[in-house]
């Protein structure tokens, strides 16, 4: 019998709770749900605990679960309201948006200060429709984890209505160098080899692989690289 209470007292608080969940969520926001910037973040993994505690454990009061939603909300509502109100609690409550490229040179230092590896930027370039990085401008890891992206002028996107000129043919990057290790695959599907590549280093004034952060070739053959050491420090001001 006190297991068929347990259940039915279970049964009762998903029922009650999952449309005061829609309803708070509601009233948070689209921006919660979207962008998850961290202390919305914080919040909704505070909810998830608070929630789950509720519904697992029938010995739990519910009312004041009930309380702890509707107080979470409130505070989430009011600290989104300081943050448009004084920007440095903004400052303070997010990440700000760090430079990973510029030039189409990797910013080395920034991606090992937020964690992010060359895998993790080029897949975010691809799913920008950016096959090479030698036609980046600058781009930018935003408060929410997204990737922002410039390209150099003459590579921006135009109407075709605006030119009269043939279409270039499209090229893809592959990368040969990630890191210091060579991609032994990547050079084969290109019907070349390693020494073919120290060679055009050399003409870079590359005598060291292991100096190379990153580089790739484009179906012409056309090689790009970035330092682990470039010797510049380029940047684009960020005004958070």
């Amino acid at each position: 019998m006190e297991l068929l209470m347990d259940l039915l007292k279970v049964i009762f608080r998903i029922i009650t709770i999952l449309p005061l969940m829609l309803v708070v969520t509601l009233f948070m926001g689209k921006r919660s749900v979207g962008e998850l910037p961290v202390f919305d973040f914080l919040v909704i993994l505070t909810l998830g605990s608070v929630v789950g505690a509720d519904i697992a454990e029938p010995n739990i009061h519910h009312l004041p679960t009930v309380g702890a939603i509707i107080a979470i909300a409130l505070l989430q509502k009011l600290i989104a309201w300081l943050k448009i109100k004084n920007h440095k609690v903004g400052r303070l409550l997010s990440f700000e948006p760090t430079l990973v490229i510029y030039e189409g040179q990797f910013h080395i230092k920034n991606m090992r200060k937020i964690s992010y590896s060359i895998d993790n930027v080029l897949q975010m370039l691809r799913e920008k429709n950016v096959f090479q990085i030698k036609d980046v401008h600058f781009a930018l890891i935003e408060a929410n984890g997204e990737l922002s992206v410039k390209l150099k002028p003459e590579k921006e996107p135009v109407k075709m209505k605006d030119v009269q000129v043939a279409l270039a043919k499209p090229s893809v990057e592959y990368t040969v160098i990630m890191d210091g290790r060579v991609q032994p695959k990547a050079l084969e599907y290109l019907e070349l080899d390693e020494a073919w590549l120290q060679n055009e280093l050399l003409k870079k004034n590359i005598v060291n692989i292991k100096d190379v952060f990153y580089a790739a070739l484009n179906e012409d053959r056309s090689l790009h690289v970035t330092l682990k050491t470039p010797g510049y420090t380029q940047s684009v001001p960020i005004f958070h």
